[in-house]
């Protein structure tokens, strides 16, 4: 019989990660675009890193940052008595820093995407730039925004290697649906692992298949010509 707190686990991980995701990708999109600065591209290449680390390498880095002797995982100890590794918040945090780029690239273009015009034509009737970017800018991006959001969710719920080093796979705290697959086969019990399989894949081929709907119905661009 299936255990299901990996699923339960997976999808509050990856809800928590995308309200962190969408926040951060938006506002990383937003001055990059508008503003120029230097070392510009050294953060712009930053911020697409964990897209092509390799996790494991992610969550090796993340241990650096997090772990006990840390500076960051130092610092929360001293002032909060606070361990984030071997938590669910690491597996957050894991999410949140690998899904990261997807959202921040499709934002990105669904903002380039933007007229220059219209955002001209809305500072010369008095608006602010503040304005300009909730009543003209944000609205002419939102397709792009909720394909970043899908695809940030799907990436948080499949992580596997960061999580790993940084959350552990502890039963009922930590483990999410990618690790109760994998320990599941290594114990040879292709029936769980292939049941979590099925779960994690419908999950993600609806969200990708409603998106697509959604997209033709709109008609908007496809998610992946944005992103391209």
């Amino acid at each position: 019989m299936v255990e299901w707190h990996p699923v339960v686990l997976s999808i509050k991980v990856a809800l928590l990660s995308l309200v962190f995701v969408f926040i951060t990708g938006l506002a990383a999109a937003y001055i990059m675009k508008t503003f120029d600065f230097p070392g510009k591209a050294v953060i712009e290449a930053l911020c697409t890193l964990p897209l092509v680390f390799p996790p494991i390498v992610t969550g090796f880095f993340l241990l650096l940052l997090f772990g006990k002797h840390g500076p960051i995982g130092r610092f929360l100890m001293q002032l909060f008595d606070f361990q984030i590794i071997f938590t669910p918040y690491a597996a957050v945090l894991v999410g949140t820093v690998v899904a990261f780029p997807l959202m921040y690239q499709s934002t990105k273009a669904a903002f380039q995407g933007v007229d220059q015009k219209i955002e001209d034509a809305a500072r010369t009737l008095g608006a602010s730039e503040w304005e300009v970017f909730w009543t003209v800018t944000l609205p002419l991006s939102w397709h792009g925004l909720l394909a970043g959001a899908v695809l940030s969710f799907a990436r948080s719920l499949g992580e596997f290697g960061a999580t790993m080093m940084v959350a552990g796979n502890i039963p009922g705290k930590t483990q999410t649906i990618p690790l109760a697959i994998y320990f599941a086969a290594e114990a040879n019990d292709l029936s769980g692992a292939g049941l979590y399989s099925a779960i994690i894949s419908i999950i993600i081929f609806s969200l990708i298949y409603g998106l697509n709907k959604w997209s033709k119905a709109s008609g908007k661009v496809s998610w992946v010509k944005e992103m391209g």
